[in-house]
C-alpha cells in the first residue's frame, strides 16, 4: 500500500530531514570539562526559550544512553503520547560544534505526533513528559538516533545533542465526533459516521466520478476554520473511484499523518481542506486535474479519481 505522505508533501518528518544544513558556526571555543552541564555539551549562546543557541562540542565520551537535562521548565501541560507537538530546535553532532540542522532560521516550528514514529526515538522518549513552554537539551544514543546508516551529513554511530524548545501542544482526540451531515446524492460515495476511531466505511457509487472536486461534510465539527497556512493532524482512508481499491490509510498504520498545508504539493487534498473546521469528518473526490494527474505514480494509475474519508482532528 502506498503512503500518501510520500507523494503528496515536501518531506517533514525529522526521520528524513534532519541534514538541511545551517548557517550557524557554533562555538570557535576548544571544549573542556566545564563546558558541560550534567554530562551534555553547554548552551555558549542563546540560552533563553525562544532564542537560537549555539553548543560547545562534547568532551569525552559520548552518553551512552538518552540524557535531558531542562534548561528552562515551561508551566504548560506535560507531552504525552499522540499530542500534536510544535517546537524549534537546534541539532548538533556531540564531536562537532556546528549544527546539523535547526528550525530558527526557517521561522517555522517543526510540527510532529509524539509517540507516533514520525521521528527519531530519542525525540518520541527524550520529550515524552516535559512541559509546554520548556526548553530541554536531550544526549540521544546511536541506537536511539540514526543508528549504523547515518543520514545525509550525520555520520554512522553519531551521538546527537538537540537542543528543544517546546512551543505549544495539542490533545489529539480518536475520531471526529461532529455533528451529522446528510449525505443524500446516491452518484457521491457515502462514509460511516462512527466515532470510535475505527476506520469509517466507504462506499463507492458504480457511476461515473465527478469532474469536479468534491468535499463535503460527513461530522461537521465545531473547531477552527482550516487555513492555507496550517499544520493539520489527519485520519484518513484513500480509494480509488474504479475499482474501490484502497491505497493508503492511516489507520492500517496506527497512527494519525500531520501535514504542513504550504508544503502540500496536491492540489485537490489542500483545496478539499481549507475551509472546513477542525473536528469533521470529510468526503472528498479529487478529480485527476486536482490529482496526481496523467502519470502512474507508485501505483496509482494515470488519470484516477481519488477518494478520501479524512478526519480533521486537531491544528498544530
Amino acid at each position: 500500500m502506498r503512503r500518501l505522505a510520500g507523494l503528496l508533501a515536501v518531506p517533514l518528518l525529522l526521520l528524513a530531514t534532519a541534514a538541511c544544513g545551517s548557517d550557524n558556526k557554533g562555538s570557535d571555543s576548544t571544549s573542556d570539562s566545564a563546558s558541560m552541564k550534567n554530562g551534555l555539551p553547554a548552551i555558549t549562546a542563546g540560552a533563553k526559550f525562544g532564542e537560537k543557541p549555539t553548543l560547545s562540542k562534547g568532551d569525552g565520551t559520548p552518553t551512552k544512553s538518552l540524557k535531558v537535562n531542562v534548561i528552562s521548565e515551561g508551566k504548560g501541560a506535560p507531552l504525552k503520547k499522540n499530542d500534536a507537538v510544535s517546537v524549534n530546535y537546534l541539532g548538533q553532532a556531540w564531536d562537532s560544534d556546528k549544527p546539523f540542522d535547526n528550525s530558527f532560521d526557517r521561522k517555522e516550528p517543526f510540527t510532529l505526533t509524539l509517540g507516533a514514529g514520525q521521528v527519531i526515538k530519542g525525540w518520541d522518549q527524550g520529550l515524552e513528559g516535559q512541559k509546554v513552554g520548556s526548553r530541554v537539551e536531550i544526549g540521544i544514543p546511536p541506537e536511539l538516533g540514526y543508528g549504523a546508516q547515518g543520514q545525509g551529513d550525520i555520520k554512522p554511530n553519531a551521538t546527537l545533542v538537540f537542543v528543544v524548545d517546546i512551543v505549544k501542544s495539542a490533545t489529539i482526540p480518536t475520531a471526529a465526533k461532529g455533528k451529522e451531515v446528510a449525505q443524500d446524492d446516491t452518484s457521491l460515495p457515502k462514509v460511516g459516521t462512527n466515532t470510535d476511531g475505527k476506520a469509517p466505511s466507504l462506499t463507492i457509487p458504480k457511476g461515473d466520478a465527478p469532474k469536479k472536486l468534491v468535499s463535503n461534510y460527513v461530522l461537521e465539527g465545531d473547531g477552527d476554520v482550516v487555513k492555507d497556512t496550517d499544520s493539520l493532524v489527519l485520519a484518513y482512508e484513500g480509494f480509488l473511484w474504479k475499482d474501490s481499491k484502497k491505497f493508503d490509510s492511516t489507520y492500517d498504520q496506527g497512527k494519525t499523518q500531520t501535514f504542513a498545508l504550504p508544503n502540500l504539493t496536491l492540489k485537490g487534498l489542500k483545496a478539499g481542506l481549507i475551509g472546513k473546521k477542525v473536528g469533521s469528518r470529510i468526503m472528498l473526490v479529487i478529480p485527476p486535474d486536482q490529482g496526481l494527474g496523467d502519470k502512474e505514480q507508485s501505483g496509482i494509475p494515470a488519470n484516477s479519481t481519488m477518494v478520501f474519508s479524512i478526519d480533521i482532528l486537531a491544528k498544530t
